[in-house]
This record gives structure tokens, sequence and C-alpha cells, in this order.
């Protein structure tokens, strides 16, 4: 390991992560009964502007008097380019104290997210709330991308990073079918072989943006998030998408339809299978350590300390999930 030891974000379970409209108190009230590990409330994309203000009383309002038992709750500001987002960050902040984070939209470089800090250590300090709030940024440009590793490191308050697939595909110009979904030109034409055939298999367009997004993530201790899947009538296609991204290491997904919920839940939560397995390997390597040896094999395979890590993280993301 490297002498330079990065603190770790504060631990949440946070598989899926439901967007709700700040503009409609029904969708707010439903999402209570959720099992959605995150919510966020939205002041963002999901509301018009005539509705802004509103949408920040619907808020305050729901924040304060349903029950949101013990889930994360969150909530989307406005972007920084606009002249919606002081208000939402001080009329909330000051007045929610269920409130746990704020999801900061489209951020470009980290004085985005010192801004924000700026404003909300102030309200804490001359509200004295007990409470400090966490920040969840979403990368969804190409200058945020461009400047993820040092956004990575903008704020101690920072916890996580998600991927905006709808705004980095208009930012970066790319022809995307769907929100988060695959593109039939984005694939690779193989040889012909004897028969002179040729098969195209597709690729994904977003894993170099993921991957990136998600070491940046790693080296410095954030939770990686992926974004949405835009076609809810495509389960499929959501769970596809989801398992890509938890096979990278991903924490969890964003769900804009209560039906995806259950599907990233199950996605990102480990399997019987994984954790028995995970919890072999260190039975395996505790025995090759009373015996001297440093790597053991199990079922054909060679474990050793790397293994054991793994397996610890693994294990260690399963407990968080009981609990």
């Amino acid at each position: 390991m490297s002498f330079t030891l990065i603190q770790q974000a504060k631990a949440r379970l946070h598989r899926s992560e439901l967007a709700v409209p700040g503009s409609n108190p029904t969708f707010m009230e439903k999402a209570t009964s959720s099992a959605a590990d995150v919510i966020f409330l939205d002041l963002e994309d999901a509301v018009a502007p005539d509705d802004k203000e509103k949408a920040r009383t619907n808020i305050i309002q729901a924040l304060n008097d349903l029950d949101w038992g013990n889930k994360t709750m969150m909530i989307r500001i406005n972007g920084l380019d606009t002249h919606y987002m002081y208000r939402d960050v001080v009329d909330i902040v000051e007045a929610c104290p269920r409130l746990d984070m704020i999801l900061i939209p489209k951020v470009g470089v980290p004085q985005d997210v010192y801004a924000i800090d700026v404003l909300v250590t102030q309200i804490e300090q001359a509200k004295k709330r007990e409470k400090k709030l966490g920040f969840e940024v979403l990368i969804e440009t190409a200058l945020g991308m461009a400047n993820v590793e040092a956004i990575a490191q903008s704020s101690k308050r920072l916890e996580a990073m998600s991927f905006g697939v709808a705004d980095y595909a208009a930012s970066t110009r790319a022809r995307s079918t769907v929100i988060g979904g695959v593109n039939p030109d984005f694939s690779v034409l193989t040889d012909k072989d004897e028969g002179g055939n040729r098969q195209t298999h597709w690729q994904d367009p977003w894993l170099f943006a993921q991957n990136r997004m998600l070491i940046a993530c790693r080296a410095y201790g954030l939770r990686p998030i992926d974004g949405p899947f835009g076609d809810f009538s495509d389960p499929d296609g959501y769970t596809s998408a989801a398992r890509r991204c938890a096979a990278l290491g991903f924490e969890g997904k964003w769900a804009i339809h209560p039906s995806q919920i259950d599907l990233a839940n199950e996605v990102f939560t480990p399997s019987e299978a994984e954790v028995t397995k995970a919890r072999r390997i260190l039975e395996a390597m505790e025995e090759a350590a009373k015996a001297g040896r440093g790597a053991v094999s199990l079922d054909g395979r060679l474990i050793d300390i790397a293994s054991i890590r793994m397996a610890e993280a693994l294990i260690e993301k399963a407990d968080a999930m009981k609990g």
C-alpha cells in the first residue's frame, strides 16, 4: 500500500437512489414506503422553472412532516449557473434537520463544490446544526469528467459521485438512443470466417466514462454510483446496465421509477454464494498463515493477500446490508 492514506467517506447503504420530483407531493409521500436506500428530492431537471419555488416549499414540508425511516435523504439543488441555487440551499438547509446530503448537479471544477461547501458551512454554524451534511456530485459534462480527479478531492463533505449519462451524452455530442442505453452503431465487426460471414458485437459506449469516475472515487474514498436508465419499461435493460456497473465496482444505481428500486437492490447486494466463497477464502488464508504460508489454493485457484482484501470488502458490504 502507498504511504499516502486516504480517509474513506462516511459509510452509507447506497444500492438504490430514487429520484423524486419536488413538485409532486404525492410522489414524495409514496416514496416514504419504498425500499430505496437513498432518496433525492429533486429541484433541478424534474421541475419546471415556474414550479421551482413551490417545489422548494413542498420539499421542506415533506422533509419535516413525513416519516422517512432510516433512509438517507438528499436534495438535488439547481445548478450553480442559475439564480435558484442559493435559495435551494439556504431555505432547505436552514429549515430541515432531517436532511442528510446535497446532490450538486453538473459539477465541472472543484470550485463548484467549494462554493456550496462555504454556504453550507456558514448555515450550519449560524443555525448550530448538529448533523454535518454530506455531498454527492453529478459528473455529467465533459468538463466534469476532465476534472474528475480534482473534484474527488474538493471537499471533506464529499461522499459519492454519480454518473449522469444523459447530460454527459449531450455534452460530448454522443449519439444516444436512450438514457443509459446502448447504440447499435457502437459495435465491432469481426473478420469474415471461412464462409464469409461476419458477426457484430455491441459495445458499451459509457464504459470509459464510468470507469474513469469509478477510479477517481476509489482512489479518494468515495462511493461510485451509476445514474439513470431512462426506459423504465425495460427491466432487463436496466438490470443488464446495473450488472455491468456492479462488476466494475459501483456501489449502486439510480432509480427514476419505483419499479427499478428492487432491481438495483438485488444487483448490488452480494449473493449468498459470493459471501460463502469470501468466507471460505478467509478461512483458507487463516489456515495458511498458521502453517507459515503466504498463499494457498482453493478450488484449484491461487489465493493470496490480495484475495483477503477482496473477500473482506465483500463481507463488509454484505454485513452492512444485513444491518
